[in-house]
């Protein structure tokens, strides 16, 4: 999960710097202003819908991470639930096998005295 995660942050900032680095060059071309400030626009809007797939994207990814984490929780609370069940029955039979024992040395103890 780690490794999508970096490589979700590494694509981004790779598309980010790229923009910026556009955004820069533009600025910097020789142009007249009005035609820079046309593409500074154009590119806003490109960011800004970029972005906001990014977002999307990225909100999907959190709603599918949480929808495995239940399926895990559950899971794991089953088989806490499980585990839990089995000490009990464990323990039942550990008990009822120590008093058998102890009335037997009751009983051994009755025939020597």
């Amino acid at each position: 999960m780690a490794d999508n995660s970096k490589g979700g942050e590494f694509l981004a900032g790779f598309i980010l710097g790229g923009l910026i680095g556009a955004a820069i060059g533009l600025l910097l071309a020789p142009q007249p202003g009005e035609e820079t400030r046309a593409q500074l626009r154009e590119r806003g809007i490109e960011i800004k819908a970029r972005a906001e797939e990014m977002s999307a994207e990225a909100r999907r990814k959190a709603e599918e991470a949480q929808e495995r984490s239940k399926v895990v929780l559950e899971e794991q609370k089953a088989r806490l639930q499980e585990a839990i069940e089995e000490g009990k029955e464990a323990a039942t039979e550990k008990k009822e096998e120590l008093l058998a024992k102890l009335e037997e040395e009751k009983g051994k103890r009755k025939a020597k005295a």
